[in-house]
């Protein structure tokens, strides 16, 4: 394999027209260059340069790598400089996936202030659910997902986690329906999420004795509060999705003992890539720690108040 100090020498002969200049232009002393070009005739195999007089000029053959070893010389001064400004964070690229409350609170802030320290930086999100968020992160097309687990899960089995938080839930009720718990409305018609969140909602009835009767299903936690507000159901919400979006009709109160916790995850061993790094550090400022003071820790006779 071919020095790429001696191409260098090579490429400076060719253009300053002396081993002197050469040696000026590369800060060596006449030596060393001198030797670096009989050891890249060695090297070679061919004679690249030759006496005439007091100089030396290049014979075809060194005309020939001179002029690739210019181009191959540009290409890795290229390179170093886009892994420089890579690892400077000035380039490069980096990818969120997060669930539809965390991009409602605290997700836009983080990516904000990244967005504003590394204005070189491509940052690209997408809302995705805790499995799909995992799927995407373990397929390698984004580099950090924010999820949410209850006690099932999802599988992260894999990949490296952080908890940020504690995610508080809380009952969500109709403001002429009295009762702050879950077997106050045993008798009422329920609203259920998602399938982790229903899931969730039926475990925690179950703790308190009854099964909840669910007539509608969304996803929506506005949907799901316009539901409530209209004395269509009861449900539960965690405490992000009521941050994100509060309806004023509707009355709330935390249940204790409540909450999903809130992680980020990467894929791959430590230590991330420099964009990542500075993602995961400003989710870490930008998320609730600890979780916030919430929208109501009481119900309230009176029209709920937005957070």
């Amino acid at each position: 394999m071919l020095d790429v100090t001696r191409l260098r020498v090579l490429v400076a002969v060719a253009e300053h027209g002396s081993v002197t200049a050469a040696a000026e232009a590369l800060h060596y002393a006449q030596p060393s260059v001198s030797h670096h070009l009989a050891r890249l005739e060695a090297e070679t195999g061919s004679r690249l340069v030759q006496r005439v007089g007091r100089g030396i000029r290049l014979t075809e053959a060194g005309r020939l790598l001179a002029d690739r070893a210019g181009e191959i010389l540009g290409r890795l001064d290229a390179a170093e400089e886009e892994l420089a400004a890579h690892s400077g964070l000035r380039a490069g690229r980096v990818r969120l996936a997060a669930f539809p409350s965390a991009l409602g609170t605290f997700v836009p802030a983080a990516a904000a202030a990244f967005d504003a320290d590394h204005p070189g930086i491509d940052l690209r999100f997408r809302e995705a659910e805790p499995p799909e968020a995992i799927d995407l992160l373990r397929r390698g097309e984004v580099d950090v997902a924010v999820i949410f687990t209850h006690d099932d899960g999802p599988d992260v089995a894999g990949l490296r986690t952080e908890e940020l938080f504690a995610d508080r839930t809380y009952l969500v009720r109709p403001a002429g329906w009295p009762g702050d718990r879950l077997a106050d409305h045993r008798d009422r018609r329920w609203i259920g999420g998602c399938e982790r969140c229903r899931d969730e909602l039926l475990r925690a009835c179950a703790a308190e004795g009854f099964t909840p009767d669910i007539r509608f299903t969304t996803d929506d936690y506005v949907a799901a509060q316009q539901l409530v507000a209209r004395d269509l159901g009861v449900t539960t919400l965690p405490e992000l999705a009521l941050t994100a979006h509060r309806n004023e009709l509707v009355r709330v109160a935390p249940l204790p003992g409540r909450s999903r916790r809130v992680l980020v995850a990467v894929a791959g061993e430590a230590p991330d890539p420099p964009a990542t790094s500075a993602l995961l550090e400003r989710i870490r400022a930008s998320s609730p720690r600890p979780p916030a003071a919430g929208p109501g820790h009481r119900a309230t006779a009176g029209p709920a108040r937005r957070p």
